[in-house]
């Protein structure tokens, strides 16, 4: 507000030498007591009049200590000092960083070295981390919308379906997804029929969304450079995920779809586009056969593109679900599926480009 709409009225709580001299006198009257805004009603001549204005005239003095000139021998009072303004407050993670970085580095860990040092062993981890999935699903939906998605034929046949498209590439993979379906359906029938066909719409999404999607990593494990390939998808996922944060947390300031995910803006999103895009023409320059940097850029692009999807899809079913995290196992990530949120839609991208570009080695 400024001024003009708030400022003091003329002349409040001063008076000029001809309204001192206009004020009415009595024996009650005090020349500090005419400091007021509005003029007094003369009271009558009544027995209890000089009362009245011996109340009045307190009244009065209150009023002229408040709004006028100093009371008599009054000491004028210091101002109050005005507090110095509060330090504006550093943005802090929603997480506990020192733990998401221990287990981040834990998992990293565990991952290269199985990628590098035997492959089986890489697979395996790979359904761990499906079936793990699978529950965390499958007991969200349950707990929150009381969907029995059943969880045994979706853990074997999720296991099946990553290990036949190691195996058989991607016939094998869409041949399990297959009987994988069907043996959601015949499982369920074991129960009432309420709420079949809910229940088994869950498992059969469930099946697409977390093994099937996780097959093309086993699947560009195939390659002669399979372990090469699933490093830079994994870098170039990893990659976009620290540039949207990073970026978002300093600059971010335009929200990128704040009925899904509030907290992620379009600032992270050109981070994410940008350290991608970098990461992808590294990777393809020294890490794939017969690669070249501009293929990286294109890879890097989509790569941002499908992770930040996955999140936001990820995103959107925790907020159907009234839910921040899919678990609770990996202290300052949450659930496997908070971490393969992003990894699982960008799987099949990273697989098909690098086919186009290098083939399927």
């Amino acid at each position: 507000m400024n001024d003009s709409s708030w400022g003091a009225p003329q002349g409040a709580g001063y008076w000029s030498a001809p309204e001192m001299g206009a004020a009415p006198a009595g024996p009650a009257y005090d020349v500090h007591g005419a400091q007021q805004t509005r003029p007094m009603p003369i009271v009558p001549d009544v027995p209890d009049a000089g009362r009245d204005a011996d109340d009045r005239d307190d009244r009065n003095g209150d009023a002229a200590r408040v709004s006028g000139p100093l009371f008599r021998d009054e000491k004028p009072q210091e101002p109050m000092p005005t507090p110095p303004p509060s330090p504006p407050q550093k943005k802090r993670a929603g997480r506990d960083l020192r733990a998401a970085i221990g287990v981040g580095v834990g998992l990293g860990a565990l991952v290269v070295g199985s990628l590098f040092i035997v492959k089986a062993v890489f697979v395996g981890v790979v359904v761990l981390a499906v079936v793990v999935g699978l529950w965390e699903l499958t007991s969200r939906l349950k707990e929150r919308k009381g969907i029995n998605a059943p969880l045994v034929p979706l853990a074997v046949g999720g296991a099946a379906m990553v290990v036949a498209g190691y195996v058989r590439e991607a016939e094998g993979a869409w041949v399990a997804m297959a009987l994988t379906a069907l043996a959601v359906l015949v499982w369920r029938m074991t129960e009432p029929p309420e709420g079949y066909l809910k229940d088994v719409t869950a498992g059969v999404f469930a099946v697409f969304y977390v093994p099937f999607l996780a097959t093309f990593v086993a699947m560009m494990l195939t390659a002669d450079d399979g372990a090469w390939r699933v490093l830079t998808f994994l870098l170039l996922t990893v990659v976009s995920d620290t540039g949207a944060y990073a970026v978002g947390w300093r600059f971010g300031t335009h929200k990128l779809a704040p009925r899904i995910s509030p907290g992620k803006t379009r600032e992270g999103l050109f981070g994410a586009v940008g350290f991608a895009m970098v990461a992808g023409a590294l990777c393809m320059e020294f890490l794939i056969d017969d690669g070249t940097w501009w293929q990286g850029l294109l890879m890097g692009l989509a790569v941002a593109a499908s992770a930040t999807l996955g999140d936001l899809g990820e995103s959107m079913i925790k907020r159907d679900l009234g839910i921040k995290d899919m678990g609770t196992l990996l202290p300052g990530h949450g659930g496997i599926m908070d971490r393969l949120d992003s990894l699982l839609p960008s799987a099949p991208v990273v697989w098909l480009l690098l086919v186009l570009f290098v083939g399927s080695g």
